[in-house]
């Protein structure tokens, strides 16, 4: 059957509205119409994929070119982890096109002022709680200390479970104790979710703001403000609810989608992010219309124009648009000669 691809991006499913992940080890992946067969011992697994988030591919996976075109033609992150997706190696593309959430990151993560506010700001949405503006950052992190271990207390007793510390040897996974592996677990789904809606969303999962210096540092950032909500809660209750350590990550996982489901964490997201950003509902609506037209020619910056052009969604002049169909034209001719942290 001939496949199609997808060419309008807006008659994809809006990250809101897809389902969170999927992870798949030991198997074999197909391309098979419109969606992916998985294929491993328990048989042939049909998936759709047109309102799939992530697919997260762990140790013994193999899949082909074209199932990895049918992902990427209807916006599904592909991220290849290790087992239990404990760690990251590498990642997709996403399905936006559009740069104008990176320049507005990129713009406030290095003008430490503004940084600095984006910092304050999280740790608001964090703990619903105004700080005075007046605090330095090493108070404002003291304070944010002091509530994430009184929530590790509050969910220790609510579910009977000891809770000692975060702490493991992340080269000794084997010997990590229970509560801890499932924290970590828990932790490597929530960031793979973060990460799709990031990239979804335009944004770089490497700019951040309170964490800094990896490729991932914004999906540390962005997942850490739903944590003390979501995954601590799961990590607590699939350790009180288990009788060991068998299939301790997969009980996890399981119980992460749901809560991820029953949270509508996939509709919180990216407006989270926009919001932390301050991206108001009036550019999201004038970036949606200078979207309409995907493939339409760019302006070239020019430092002399720099004061009159939104470099968010600058408008091509007609000299820029033949400027540009002569480089695509060019480049046509000459073309023929992503470890998961907690």
């Amino acid at each position: 059957m001939r496949i199609t691809k997808i060419k309008d991006l807006h008659l994809l499913p809006r990250l809101r509205d897809s389902m969170s992940y999927l992870y798949v080890e030991r198997g074999k992946i197909e391309q098979s119409n419109h969606a992916i067969d998985i294929h491993d011992k328990d048989g042939i697994t049909h998936v759709p994929v047109a309102s799939l988030t992530t697919l997260m591919l762990g140790p013994g996976t193999s899949i082909t070119h074209a199932a990895i075109k049918t992902l990427a033609d209807n916006g599904c992150l592909v991220n290849w982890v290790g087992e239990d997706g404990i760690r990251f190696y590498a990642q997709g593309v996403g399905e936006t096109r559009k740069a104008y959430h990176l320049l507005r990151q990129a713009e406030l993560s290095t003008d430490p002022a503004k940084r600095m506010e984006v910092v304050v700001r999280m740790y608001q949405h964090r703990f619903s709680e105004t700080f005075d503006s007046q605090l330095s950052l090493q108070v404002v992190r003291g304070m944010e200390g002091a509530r994430v271990r009184k929530a590790y207390a509050a969910v220790s007793k609510q579910y009977g479970v000891r809770w000692v510390a975060r702490n493991y040897d992340r080269g000794n996974w084997a010997n990590a104790d229970p509560l801890n592996r499932a924290l970590s677990a828990a932790n490597a789904c929530l960031n793979a979710v973060c990460h799709a809606a990031i990239v979804s969303g335009g944004y770089s999962t490497a700019l951040g703001f309170i964490h800094t210096g990896k490729q991932l540092s914004f999906v540390y950032d962005v997942a850490d403000l739903y944590k003390v909500a979501l995954t601590v809660p799961v990590a607590f209750q699939t350790v009180a609810e288990s009788t060991g350590m068998e299939n301790l990550e997969s009980r996890v996982r399981q119980n992460c989608r749901r809560a991820f489901k029953q949270a509508r964490l996939m509709e919180k997201i990216l407006p989270d992010v926009d919001a932390l950003l301050g991206i108001t509902d009036a550019d999201l609506t004038q970036r949606e219309a200078d979207a309409a037209d995907d493939a339409r020619p760019e302006a070239w910056w020019s430092p002399e124009a720099t004061a009159d052009l939104d470099i968010e969604g600058v408008q091509p002049s007609a000299d820029t648009d033949d400027v540009s169909e002569a480089s695509e034209a060019a480049d046509d001719s000459s073309s023929h000669s992503p470890s998961v942290e907690e």
